[in-house]
């Protein structure tokens, strides 16, 4: 799919989300040279006809053309060009939520014929083309709508203030500047002072090393924007359902005495230090004829090689035993795990000696009891430390993916410059490798904006955006 540059069309598209029975308003976006015309066509506001003054609200009725029906009763929002989200005329329609009203709104508006529909992002792609805002900002958007944590919400916000734009922008007109001078004397060595490579070299590999850690904090940061999917593995009946429905406050898997009780794979999501975390409930991995109950075990087992992290559960009651070993030795080695004994509640009224010192592995295990609570921090904390969520805590900004490979590869073009220097060779080799540079941080920050840039950019949006 390719968006096409902003032209003469006007775009439209419902821009909150839709769910039924939720939500008291929602919001037909509409912009473009024709949408106050198109507002005043399908809008009747009784009374003295208002003047349709920019950044005003006005009260009416969505009408059917055909029949004159009342299809709803909305407030319009009216922004002219260029002070609106888009550097358009806009409209905004608030109708009210759900599903019928808002699409019966929408399909009024499309009836319209000098009006389409909106491709994906392509209301945040007109802000960025008619220089509202910029492509990082832009993105920060559509990270900020599908935060889904406190602190991914704090990340993207920074962004959205130009955090990431004034950061980039810092180190590319340095790099300029420096092309500048190398450039110079390409062309007039020798009627300019000589300049000092070692002196050059140094400044140039102080911003690769100012973007390598960019790109550091934009992987540790990862795990706020993007989430951790964490597997809870064990024998059948060791408590992992339980454990689940503890971790989620709720009572989300169904919990007996009998194994094999979990057919299928369950998920709850948690926030935990600012990082979502989906926990996975899988079926209890045992031998069984059960055919229902072996593709249950089948998808855990793909669970397991997919996982970020795998929390393998042990009963502490009856201690460490052959087939939790067995299960311990499918964890694939890449993947890191929490060794968690459960029902630590059952080993102390038993009075059952311990025999955990049977557990084969150096792995540190955490003793907790899912129905009292026991432990519950002490795994919260294991948990955190082994996902490395300590340590995006001092993060003020993130760079997202597209955003942290391109400045790892700025960063490899000005590493190729220590090669450069070690041969002595003349200052227009020195140029190549820089234009490199300069040319791939203004992709971040748009700078150096294309078509095909834009269509990747902008589709991963959705509509309304």
């Amino acid at each position: 799919m390719v968006i096409p540059l902003p032209t003469d069309e006007t775009i439209a598209a419902i821009a909150t989300a839709i769910s039924p029975g939720q939500g008291g308003i929602a919001v037909v976006r509409i912009s473009g040279p024709k949408a106050l015309s198109i507002g005043k066509n399908i809008v009747y506001i009784a009374g003295k006809k208002p003047a349709w003054s920019s950044h005003t609200v006005l009260y009416g009725h969505v009408m059917n053309e055909e029949n004159n029906e009342r299809i709803d009763e909305v407030l319009v929002l009216i922004m002219k060009a260029p002070r609106s989200f888009t550097g358009e005329d806009i409209v905004e329609i608030h109708c009210h939520g759900g599903l019928i009203a808002v699409q019966r709104v929408l399909e009024r508006v499309l009836a319209h014929p000098e009006v389409r529909r909106a491709m994906p992002g392509e209301f945040s792609q007109r802000a960025v083309l008619n220089g509202r805002i910029d492509i990082t900002q832009a993105e920060a958007i559509n990270e900020l709508i599908g935060a889904r944590s406190k602190k991914a919400a704090q990340l993207a916000m920074a962004s959205l203030d130009g955090g990431i734009q004034r950061r980039i922008n810092a180190l590319r007109e340095t790099l300029i500047d420096q092309l500048s001078e190398l450039e110079a004397r390409v062309d007039f060595e020798d009627e300019l002072p000589p300049l000092n490579d070692s002196e050059i070299l140094n400044e140039l590999l102080k911003v690769r090393s100012d973007l390598l850690q960019l790109v550091e904090d934009a992987k540790r940061g990862a795990i706020v924007h993007q989430g951790l999917r964490v597997a809870l593995i064990g024998c059948p009946n060791v408590g992992k359902s339980s454990l689940l429905n503890r971790l989620s406050r709720r009572e989300r898997a169904i919990v007996t005495n009998l194994p094999g009780t979990t057919r299928d794979l369950l998920e709850s999501e948690i926030i935990l230090e600012g990082v979502p975390i989906t926990l996975i409930d899988t079926a209890g991995i045992r031998a069984t004829n059960d055919e229902i109950e072996k593709l249950g075990i089948a998808r855990s087992q793909e669970a397991l090689t997919s996982a970020d992290i795998v929390i393998m559960v042990f009963d502490l009651s009856i201690g460490w035993q052959k087939r939790d070993k067995e299960l311990l030795n499918q964890i694939p080695p890449e993947i890191p795990f929490l060794l968690i004994g459960n029902k630590a509640d059952l080993q102390d009224k038993s009075g059952l000696p311990k025999r955990n010192q049977n557990i084969e592995t150096k792995q540190a295990y955490v003793s907790v009891s899912a129905k009292t609570g026991e432990g519950e921090e002490a795994l919260a904390s294991s948990l955190l430390k082994i996902c490395g969520a300590y340590d995006t805590q001092g993060i003020q900004l993130a760079l997202n993916t597209r955003q942290r490979d391109l400045a790892s590869n700025a960063a490899s073009a000005l590493d190729r410059l220590k090669e450069v220097s070690t041969q002595k060779l003349p200052w227009d080799f020195w140029t190549i490798d820089l234009r490199e540079a300069i040319q791939i941080l203004g992709e971040i920050t748009g700078n150096e904006i294309t078509e095909t840039l834009l269509d990747r950019i902008f589709s991963r949006f959705c509509i309304g955006k």
